[in-house]
C-alpha cells in the first residue's frame, strides 16, 4: 500500500512528523513548487530563490537517503494550480491508498488542506507539527488561564518547560530577562563580522535563473545571493555566529549603523522558519556557549528569548486569533503604504538605509523593522494590513504565522494591546540614540519644527494627540501625555502644521 507524504516549502526538516514513522519502501514524498504559493504575495526575489533552492536541495537529500521523491518544479508544463490539486494528482499518479502530511504553518494553506481532507476519497491524515515547542492546545490552555497574554509570562513558562538557562527552578543569573543590558548604541569604531555566506551551486543557480525569468518585477534582485540552502550550511552559519558574533550580540542587538547591515545578528531566522535548523537545538548550542564561557548572559538570554519566547508566543497568538486577526485596525488607519517602501527613495536617512538594505538583502534586523519602518508607518497612519503585506513580501524569514502578529500586534498596535502593553512609538531622539543615521540625514534631528526638522519629532506627538481618546487610559503613556499637556499652545500648533504638511506630500 503506497502512502503519499506531501512536504510543504517551509517543512524542510528530516525530523518532520510525517516522515518520522513512514516506511520508505511504501511511501512517495511529494514536494511541489506551486505558483499559487509563489504569487499570493509578491515575494522578494531573493526570498523566492531561497525557498525554491532549499526545497530542491531537501528533495535531493531525501533521494540520497532512499526516499522516492516526486518533485514538481514551478516551470513544469501543466503544473498544479494549488497544493491540494498537486496532492490529488499525485494520489492518482502513484495510485496511493493514503495521504499523511504535517499541518501547514499558515492559516490560509491549512484551511485548504483541511478542505481536501474532508472531500478526498483517499484517507488524508494531518499530523501536528512537533517542531514547535508549544502546541496549539498548550497555548490555548495558557491563554485561557490569563487575563493578559503577555509574552514575558509565557517566556518564563517556556524556560521552565525546556530547562534552558535554569538552575533548578530559578533562572541562571538571578533574573529572567536581561533586556535592559541589550540596548547599547554601537560606536562607529566597533567592527562586526559578516554572517557566514555561501556561493550558489548549480541548483541555486538554476533557481536564480528561474526567478529572474518568472518574477522580474518583484521587489529586490538575485545578485550576490549568499544564503544557506541546506541544513549542513545552516548549521555552519550557526556555528560561525556562535564563534564570532554571539559574544557582542546582546550589547548591540538594538543598534543601527550606516553601512552595517548585520552587526552582531545571526541572520538564521530564515533557516529556522523553513526547517533547516531545529529551534530547540539552536537554543541548546547557544546555552552551551554560555556555560563554556564564550558568551555573556545578556547575549545568551536575549537570543534564547527571541526563539522560545517571541517566536513561540506569536505563533500561539496567530492560531488563537485567526482568521479575524489579519483585519485588526485599532486606530482605523487608512493611509496607503508610501511608494518609497518599495524604492527607498526618501530623504529620511534611517528609512532609506533600512529599506535599501531590505531591497538588497531581503533582511533587516528587528529594530529596523520595529522602530524605523514600522514606527514610521504607525505614526503616519498607514493601513496596518498594507504594512503586514509589505513585511510578508520583502523578508526572507517572513511567513504569515510569525510575521502577522509581529506586524499588526507589536509594530502597529492594530490589535489594541492584545500582544503589546503600549504602542512602539518613538520620536527622532530614540533613532539618534541607537544609530548614526541622523548624522547622514538631510533633516535635522536637533530641529523640532519647520521643513528641515526630523519628521519623527513632530509625527510622534501628532500620533499621540490624534489618538489620545484611544490611548489615554494606557498607564504606560500617562507621563507622555502629561508632557504633552505642559506644552505651549504655540508648540502644539507647530506640531499640527508640520504634520499636516508632511502627511499631505506623503
Amino acid at each position: 500500500m503506497t502512502t503519499l507524504i506531501p512536504i510543504l516549502g517551509d517543512q524542510l526538516s528530516a525530523d518532520l512528523p510525517s516522515l518520522a514513522n513512514a516506511n520508505k519502501k511504501n511511501s512517495v514524498v511529494l514536494i511541489t513548487e506551486c505558483m499559487e504559493e509563489a504569487t499570493y504575495i509578491r515575494h522578494h526575489q531573493k526570498k523566492l530563490v531561497f525557498v525554491f533552492s532549499c526545497m530542491r536541495h531537501f528533495a535531493a537529500l531525501l533521494g540520497s537517503k532512499g526516499w522516492q521523491v516526486d518533485y514538481i518544479k514551478l516551470n513544469s508544463k501543466n503544473g498544479p494550480a494549488s497544493i491540494p490539486q498537486s496532492i490529488e494528482r499525485a494520489v492518482k499518479r502513484h495510485k496511493c491508498k493514503s495521504v499523511v502530511l504535517t499541518e501547514a504553518a499558515e492559516y490560509r494553506l491549512q484551511q485548504s488542506l483541511v478542505a481536501l481532507q474532508r472531500k478526498s476519497k483517499t484517507p488524508v491524515t494531518i499530523l501536528e507539527d512537533t517542531r514547535f515547542l508549544c502546541n496549539h492546545q498548550q497555548f490555548q490552555d495558557w491563554a485561557n488561564s490569563r487575563k493578559q497574554l503577555r509574552m514575558e509570562n509565557f517566556y518564563r513558562d517556556m524556560r521552565v518547560q525546556t530547562g534552558l538557562l535554569m538552575d533548578g527552578k530559578k533562572p541562571i543569573g538571578g533574573q529572567w530577562n536581561f533586556d535592559k543590558e541589550n540596548r547599547k548604541p554601537a560606536g562607529e569604531s566597533v567592527s562586526f563580522p559578516t554572517p557566514r555566506q555561501f556561493k550558489p551551486d548549480e541548483i541555486t543557480s538554476d533557481c536564480i535563473a528561474m526567478v529572474n525569468k518568472l518574477f522580474p518585477d518583484n521587489i529586490g534582485h538575485t545578485d550576490n545571493f549568499w544564503f544557506a540552502t541546506t541544513a549542513k550550511q545552516a548549521k555552519a552559519a550557526l556555528k560561525y555566529f556562535i564563534e564570532n558574533a554571539l559574544f557582542t550580540f546582546g550589547d548591540y542587538q538594538d543598534a543601527m549603523l550606516v553601512g552595517e547591515r548585520f552587526l552582531s545578528h545571526s541572520v538564521i531566522s530564515m533557516y529556522i522558519n523553513i526547517g533547516l535548523l531545529n529551534p530547540l537545538d539552536v537554543c541548546r548550542q547557544i546555552e552551551k556557549a554560555y556555560h563554556a564561557g564564550n558568551a555573556p548572559i545578556n547575549a545568551t538570554e536575549g537570543f534564547i528569548r527571541q526563539i522560545i519566547g517571541w517566536r513561540e508566543y506569536v505563533r500561539g497568538i496567530y492560531w488563537l486569533k485567526m482568521p479575524d486577526y489579519v483585519d485588526e485596525n485599532f486606530f482605523n488607519h487608512t493611509r496607503p503604504l508610501p511608494d518609497f517602501y518599495w524604492t527607498a527613495d526618501t530623504r529620511m536617512a534611517c528609512m532609506q538605509a533600512s529599506i535599501d538594505q531590505t531591497i538588497h538583502e531581503a533582511y533587516a534586523h528587528h529594530i529596523q523593522r520595529l522602530m524605523i519602518t514600522g514606527n514610521f508607518a504607525m505614526l503616519t497612519g498607514v493601513n496596518p494590513k498594507e504594512v503586514h503585506e509589505w513585511y510578508l513580501a520583502v523578508y526572507a524569514d517572513a511567513y504569515e504565522w510569525v510575521e502577522l502578529p509581529n506586524t499588526l500586534g507589536m509594530s502597529q498596535f492594530a490589535d489594541g494591546g492584545l500582544l503589546g502593553s503600549k504602542p512602539y512609538a518613538a520620536g527622532g531622539n530614540y533613532i539618534n540614540k541607537m544609530s548614526n543615521y541622523c548624522k547622514h540625514c538631510s533633516y535635522k534631528i536637533s530641529k523640532k519644527a519647520g521643513e528641515d526638522a526630523c519628521p519623527f519629532n513632530y509625527l510622534y506627538w501628532h500620533f499621540l494627540s490624534t489618538n489620545r481618546e484611544k490611548l489615554s487610559n494606557n498607564h504606560r503613556l500617562a507621563q507622555v501625555y502629561r508632557t504633552w499637556d505642559r506644552m505651549k499652545d504655540e508648540r502644539k500648533a507647530e506640531i499640527a502644521e508640520d504634520s499636516a504638511k508632511f502627511l499631505k506630500q506623503l
